[in-house]
């Protein structure tokens, strides 16, 4: 498969504190590749760089074999969206205008380039994260996962090659988790949007990622499929934690923290 994007040897630092060191990573077009690793690995970083939001100390990210930093900012939207945690919507803004915000890349002065090419994408993304029954609501009326699926569908109708998400799942309840998640798997599957997500829970990786890459001491340690990296044994030496491993009714692995590992 081709390489849509890559972290070419990259360094990060925040004054004396080395947050990456060194890091490569290669993203495959057309997968879902989930980063996971314990808190303060650094991953909201490593996305951050991935998506020309943060200047790396060292090293450099390619979009389709080209430095990120030689795209303007415009076009660079039209290839790469990114949905970072905890964003919020001014105050009295509907869904659909919500929306309608990711279609600033095509625009000029605030004039869109083709105005009814606008509409029909964000009624498409409208549609694929089902809140378009929501569309004349207040963003901040809905709930937290009516949100989420909101702000899932602003990103989406950038329309663009690759979608980076951080921890698309958190402060939701199991249903609506689920809900994300599927919708996520998809957009890839259907329209073949590369996807890269950062993610707190090791089995929403093993259910919904075609490959992980598990960052640790500054630096990735493991990367490849699902359920040839995450295992009991990653957990105890990357998270510190103790695990059991069963078959769910699908036949997927599942992986049950039990214990604190004890040295």
């Amino acid at each position: 498969m081709m390489t849509i994007l890559s972290a070419d040897h990259l360094s990060y630092r925040v004054g004396h504190a080395t947050i990456l060191a060194d890091l490569s990573l290669a993203i495959e077009a057309g997968r879902r590749t989930a980063i996971i690793g314990p808190n303060g690995a650094g991953k909201s970083t490593l996305l951050r760089l991935l998506a020309g939001l943060a200047r790396p100390t060292a090293g450099k990210v390619l979009l389709a074999g080209r430095d990120i930093r030689q795209f303007k900012r415009q076009a660079l939207a039209r290839r790469l969206a990114v949905l970072p945690q905890g964003v919020e919507a001014p105050a009295d803004m509907t869904v659909r205008r919500l929306i309608d915000c990711g279609r600033f890349p095509y625009r000029s002065y605030f004039r869109a380039e083709d105005p009814q090419k606008d509409r029909e994408a964000v009624d498409w993304a409208m549609e694929v994260t089902h809140v378009a029954g929501l569309q004349g609501r207040e963003v901040q009326s809905l709930s937290g996962g009516e949100r989420q699926r909101a702000f899932l569908a602003m990103v989406l109708a950038q329309q663009p090659e690759v979608l980076l998400l951080d921890e698309p799942t958190t402060y939701l309840d199991m249903a609506h988790q689920l809900e994300v998640m599927q919708i996520i798997a998809a957009v890839n599957r259907q329209y073949g949007m590369t996807v890269v997500m950062v993610l707190h829970d090791i089995n929403h990786a093993l259910q919904y990622a075609d490959a992980v890459a598990v960052l640790h001491g500054h630096c990735i340690v493991r990367q490849g499929s699902p359920q040839d990296v995450i295992s009991a044994e990653l957990l105890a030496d990357v998270f510190g934690v103790e695990a059991d491993s069963f078959t769910d009714r699908a036949g997927r692995r599942v992986l049950s923290p039990v214990a604190l590992v004890r040295h």
